[in-house]
């Protein structure tokens, strides 16, 4: 999979990230119902590994499953079997170079520029901006003049009404977490969830 081809097609990377497992796979085949083509599973998700393992075994081959907050070889190594197709991370970490050992394409968690030169030299895919809502679009759109060719994708407080801002200023697409899923992984509304769903997807579009 060319997990950069994808963001760029996409623009959206849904996060779950929930305190009830089973709301949690709810909320994934729910997002994937609705068309949404990236999905990542945060391994701060209760049960994290099982609603990976369940998840990708009833999804169609159209819908990515991604694994987040991954920090560790050993993490890596487990969403793998659990049939996780690329690793998120909030920082740089060890993860990282693990992945690509197996192979797994990675979003690359960075903020400064600094940071955004080492994500984009250990060859990740797209560079998550994390936590974007620090310096917003503006920031985004100040990082483009010199790294032109390093693909951002922001992560972190980017709301809805955002979403334009951040496409406009330079970004590849955008990470959606509780904007996008309030309370479906902790066992709420999924009939919510899908209308959100549905606003997020027209506003990448």
């Amino acid at each position: 999979m060319n997990l950069l081809d994808r963001v760029r097609e996409q623009k959206l990377v849904a996060i779950v990230r929930g305190r009830d497992a089973e709301a949690s796979v709810s909320t994934c085949l729910t997002l994937a119902d609705e068309g949404i083509r990236l999905i990542e599973v945060s391994l701060t998700t209760r049960d994290a590994f099982r609603v990976i393992e369940s998840v990708a075994s009833r999804l169609d081959g159209e819908t990515a499953l991604g694994a987040g907050t991954v920090l560790t070889a050993d993490d890596v190594r487990r969403v793998r079997d659990c049939g996780a197709r690329y690793i998120v991370t909030p920082a740089l970490a060890p993860s990282i170079e693990a992945a690509h050992s197996h192979d797994l394409p990675v979003l690359a968690g960075a903020l400064t520029p600094s940071e955004v030169v080492q994500a984009a030299n250990h060859g990740a895919a797209a560079v998550k901006l994390f936590p974007a809502s620090v310096f917003g679009p503006a920031y985004v759109k100040a990082l483009r003049d010199p790294f032109p060719d390093v693909p951002l994708l922001p992560v972190g407080g980017v709301e809805l009404q955002h979403v334009a801002a951040y496409l406009s200023a330079g970004a590849t697409g955008v990470g959606i977490g509780s904007p996008l899923c309030g309370d479906a992984p902790h066992g709420g509304d999924l009939e919510a969830l899908r209308q959100r769903a549905r606003l997020f997807m027209a506003a990448v579009r």
